[in-house]
């Protein structure tokens, strides 16, 4: 199971990554291969407001539907349309060609982009799927 360094993750398996004042979100290699393969994703809207923890799409595989939850509050800037046409990219590239959707981020009291407690860096998802075996 691979777990890159460089990402936030939620306890829902959603992985985080910010560049500037926008977060790209995806589900990790985890849940990828928990789910099994997958052939179906509702995303939200562009320009949709997502609050952290919440439900904003499902994620539909051979085996369940599970919820997609952002990981940060925002609107949608973009979603990957890609999934449209090959859902398995989710699989296949969980942390690259599967990513998900965009969102532009609120900025905090210093300007700099708000990132909500409770993402976990990759050690802590390490520990968390650990034990949940």
């Amino acid at each position: 199971m691979s777990v890159p360094a460089e990402l936030h993750y939620t306890e829902e398996h959603e992985w985080v990554s910010i560049t500037g004042d926008v977060a790209t979100i995806g589900i990790t290699d985890y849940a990828a291969s928990a789910l099994g393969d997958v052939v179906y994703v509702n995303l939200p809207a562009v320009d949709a407001a997502v609050t952290a923890g919440e439900p904003c799409g499902e994620v539909e595989s051979t085996k369940s539907v599970s919820d997609l939850f952002s990981p940060v509050d925002g609107e949608v800037t973009e979603v990957n349309e890609e999934l449209d046409d090959d859902p398995g990219l989710v699989n296949a590239e969980p942390y690259g060609a599967g990513w998900m959707f965009r969102v532009r981020i609120p900025a905090g009291p210093g300007g700099e982009a708000a990132l909500p407690p409770g993402l976990l860096s990759a050690a802590e998802y390490e520990e968390l799927t650990k034990s949940a075996g």
